[in-house]
């Protein structure tokens, strides 16, 4: 069976995720962390092993925005959503890293699996979970693929 989301909803998390971006792209955690429930979990293809709290995915975003000197990329592709009334869940793949003073770039592609709550109204991020392909036969990512 398929279902078709509300055009509302669908337009209120798109109009969400662009501002998810303007606020990595802007280095604005504070306001990152609005777009998020207080009882996420979320997995990063950096650090930690999963994070339980806003508090603490707040304090990672910032130390991974301070590991790229430079503008940011952050660049979120072919998110794909479906929604209920007060729950939903989406992928996209995103292009992330930062351009250099002399223009060099170092970025890759990762893939993003979330789970949406409908919060006093609001679309939220309840799950995030960002990760890398890797080489099985040598344990490293593959940020170099390409969609």
């Amino acid at each position: 069976m398929t279902t078709q989301n509300n055009p509302a909803d669908e337009a209120a998390v798109r109009e969400m995720f662009a501002a998810c971006r303007e606020a990595v792209a802007a280095r604005d955690v504070t306001r990152l962390m609005g777009y998020y429930t207080a009882s996420l979990v979320a997995f990063d293809a950096i650090g930690p092993l999963q994070f339980t709290d806003r508090a603490a995915y707040d304090t990672h975003w910032r130390s991974c925005l301070e590991m790229c000197a430079g503008q940011m990329v952050f660049d979120m592709q072919d998110l794909s959503l479906t929604l209920g009334e007060d729950v939903g869940f989406g992928h996209y793949l995103v292009y992330c890293g930062a351009t250099d003073p002399e223009g060099n770039t170092q970025a890759g592609w990762m893939r993003c699996s979330i789970g949406l709550r409908k919060v006093d109204g609001q679309w939220r991020i309840a799950h995030e979970h960002f990760s890398v392909p890797f080489d099985p036969e040598t344990c490293k990512a593959q940020f170099e693929l390409t969609p």
